[in-house]
C-alpha cells in the first residue's frame, strides 16, 4: 500500500496547483526513474501542456484578486486533477488500492486543500501591498515541489508533512474566519453607536427653545 502516501501527497498538492503536480510527476517518471508515476503523466503532449498551464497559473497567482477568480474557476479543476491523478497511480499497483477508491481519496483531499488555500487567499488579499501575495505563491509553489518530489522516494514522510500542513491550513482558515467575524462585529457596534448619537443630535436640534427667565 505504498501507493496510498503517494495519492495522498499528489492529491493535496494537486488543491493547490495541479498543473505542477502533473508536470513535476511526469518529469521525474520520464528522466528520474520514478517507477509509480504512470506512463501516462510522462507524454510529452501533457508535459507541454502542464508547462504552459503552469506558467500561467504562476503569472495569475501573484496578481491580488485574479488569483481568486483563478482560484473560483479552478474549484471543479483540481479535484478532478487531483482524482484522476490518483487514478493513475492507483493503475501503475492494480494489487493495493482500487482505481474509484484512489480517485476519491485524491479528489477529496485536493477538494479540501483547494478550498484552504481559496480562503487563506481571500484572507491575503485583504492587504493592500502586493508582496505579500506574492510571497504566499511563491511559498506555495515551493511547497508543492518539494511534496511531489519527496513523495516520489519517501511517500510516507511527504504524507505525514502534507498531513501536518493541511491541519495547520485548516487552523488558520478557523482563525481567519474568526478575525472577521469579530471585525464586523465590531464595526456594526460602531455603526450602531455612530447612528445613536446622530439621532441623539437631531433629537437635541428639533427640541423648542425655551427662553430663561
Amino acid at each position: 500500500m505504498t501507493i496510498v502516501p503517494l495519492i495522498f501527497t499528489s492529491g493535496l498538492a494537486s488543491g493547490i496547483n495541479a498543473y505542477a503536480v502533473v508536470l513535476l510527476l511526469g518529469l521525474l517518471g520520464r528522466f528520474g526513474g520514478a517507477d509509480s508515476v504512470p506512463p501516462a503523466l510522462e507524454r510529452t503532449d501533457v508535459l507541454a501542456a502542464a508547462a504552459v498551464l503552469f506558467l500561467l497559473e504562476a503569472v495569475a497567482d501573484k496578481i491580488p484578486f485574479v488569483d481568486s477568480l483563478w482560484d473560483s474557476v479552478h474549484t471543479v479543476i483540481r479535484p478532478i486533477a487531483g482524482a484522476t491523478v490518483g487514478a493513475l497511480i492507483a493503475s501503475t499497483d492494480p494489487g493495493s488500492l482500487g482505481e474509484v477508491a484512489a480517485g476519491a481519496m485524491g479528489g477529496t483531499t485536493a477538494l479540501v486543500s483547494h478550498l484552504v488555500k481559496a480562503s487563506l487567499r481571500m484572507a491575503v488579499n485583504t492587504s493592500p501591498e502586493p508582496a505579500s501575495n506574492i510571497a504566499v505563491s511563491m511559498a506555495e509553489d515551493v511547497s508543492v515541489a518539494g511534496l511531489v518530489s519527496l513523495a516520489i522516494f519517501h511517500p510516507w514522510l511527504a504524507a505525514s508533512i502534507a498531513a501536518v500542513l493541511l491541519a495547520v491550513g485548516l487552523l488558520l482558515v478557523w482563525f481567519a474566519v474568526n478575525r472577521i467575524r469579530a471585525f464586523r462585529a465590531r464595526r456594526r457596534e460602531r455603526r450602531a453607536a455612530r447612528d445613536a448619537r446622530s439621532a441623539a443630535r437631531g433629537q437635541e436640534a428639533d427640541r423648542p427653545y425655551v427662553p430663561r427667565r
